[in-house]
C-alpha cells in the first residue's frame, strides 16, 4: 500500500512538472482565436482590432476564425470542447456568455466551462433611429410605442439587442414591451442597423461599437446611451440623465477565455499579454472612437461583473417569461 501511495503522489508530481514545463514554453505555435461571432459585428470589430498588438505581445501569430452560429454559442461549444493547453482561446461576449445563459434553457454549457482571463472592453448600449424618423428623445419613442405600430431589429431571437430594446422599453414605463412593440430579428448587428436604414424597423438598442460609423456620417441619430458618464461621438442623454441608473447593467462587453482548465500558469501569460496590449495606443483610439470604453479587468472582476449582468439579465426574462426552452 505504501508503495502504492508512493507511486500515485510521484505520478502526480511528475503531472504537475509536465504541466508547469508545457507552461514555461507556452506558446511553442500559433494560438487559435474563435470569434463566435460574424464579420462586422462588435465582436468582430473588438477581436480583428487586438488582433495586432496582441500578437506582438504573444510573440507568435493569432489565427483568427469566425466560428459563428446559435448567437455565439457555436464558437463557444468549439472553445469549451478543446484542450486547455491555450492554443485555442475564445473571444467571449456579452452575448455568448451574460445573454445567453439568461435566455436559453438548453444552452449546451455554462459559465463554469470557461476560463476568463480578463474583460478589456466595455461597449455601452445606445438606442438610435434614423434621422428623419420624426422621433427626436425616448419620450417621442415611448409614445409612438404605446400608440402601436413600432417595431425594434435585433441580431436575432435572444441576442443581446433583443434583451436591450425590451429592458430599455420596460424601464421607461412601457407595460408589456413584448406586445406593445414588434421585434424584427435579422442575421447579424450589421443587418439590424441595416433594418433600421432602409425602413424595415423603426430603431434598435445596439452596441455603441456597431453603429458609431452610422452615427457619425448622420445617417442614424442616438436618443440614449446607457452608461453613467457621455460617450464620445454620442450626442445623447445618459441612462442616469434620464434617471433610469438600472441600464447602466445594460452594456456589451468583450472578453478573452479558456476552458475551465486553463493552467494557471497559462492564465496569468494572458493576463500580462492583455496588460500590454490594451495600451497599444493605436487599439485604444480606433476604439474610443467606436464609443468604447477600455477597461483591463482581472479575473476575478471579469467574474464578478459577468455574473452580475447574468443576475439581471435573468431577472428580467423571468419576469417576461422570454425564456427559450428550444
Amino acid at each position: 500500500m505504501k508503495k502504492l501511495k508512493l507511486g500515485m503522489l510521484g505520478a502526480a508530481v511528475l503531472g504537475f512538472t509536465a504541466t508547469t514545463a508545457l507552461a514555461d514554453d507556452y506558446p511553442e505555435r500559433p494560438i487559435n482565436m474563435v470569434i463566435p461571432y460574424g464579420a462586422g459585428g462588435a465582436t468582430d470589430i473588438s477581436a480583428r482590432t487586438i488582433a495586432e498588438p496582441l500578437g506582438n505581445a504573444v510573440g507568435k501569430p493569432l489565427i483568427m476564425a469566425n466560428v459563428t452560429g446559435a448567437g455565439g454559442a457555436t464558437g463557444s461549444v468549439a472553445v469549451q470542447n478543446a484542450k486547455g493547453d491555450g492554443y485555442t482561446m475564445l473571444f467571449a461576449r456579452v452575448g455568448s456568455h451574460s445573454v445567453n445563459p439568461a435566455m436559453k434553457a438548453t444552452l449546451p454549457y455554462t459559465l463554469d466551462d470557461f476560463r476568463f482571463v480578463t474583460v478589456y472592453e466595455i461597449n455601452p448600449v445606445a438606442c438610435a433611429v434614423r434621422v428623419d424618423s420624426g422621433i427626436d428623445s425616448m419620450e417621442d419613442l415611448v409614445a409612438k410605442v404605446n400608440e402601436g405600430g413600432v417595431s425594434y431589429s435585433s441580431s436575432g431571437v435572444g441576442s443581446l439587442l433583443h434583451l436591450a430594446a425590451v429592458m430599455v422599453l420596460k424601464e421607461f414605463g412601457v407595460e408589456n414591451p413584448l406586445e406593445k412593440a414588434t421585434h424584427i430579428p435579422q442575421k447579424g448587428g450589421g443587418a439590424a442597423a441595416t433594418a433600421v436604414l432602409n425602413g424595415t424597423a423603426a430603431f434598435l438598442c445596439t452596441n455603441s461599437s456597431a453603429i458609431a460609423s452610422f452615427i457619425s456620417n448622420g445617417q442614424l441619430k442616438p436618443i440614449l446611451v446607457t452608461t453613467a458618464e457621455p460617450v464620445a461621438g454620442f450626442d445623447a442623454p445618459t441612462a442616469a440623465d434620464l434617471g433610469k441608473p438600472a441600464l447602466h447593467q445594460l452594456v456589451g462587453w468583450t472578453g478573452i477565455a479558456g476552458p475551465d482548465d486553463l493552467p494557471d500558469e497559462v492564465a496569468k501569460k494572458w493576463g500580462d499579454w492583455m496588460a500590454t496590449a490594451t495600451q497599444d495606443e493605436k487599439f485604444r483610439s480606433t476604439m474610443e472612437a467606436r464609443g468604447s470604453i477600455i477597461e483591463l479587468m482581472n479575473p476575478e472582476d471579469a467574474n464578478v461583473f459577468i455574473q452580475g449582468q447574468y443576475n439581471t439579465f435573468r431577472k428580467l426574462v423571468d419576469e417576461l417569461g422570454m425564456r427559450i426552452e428550444g
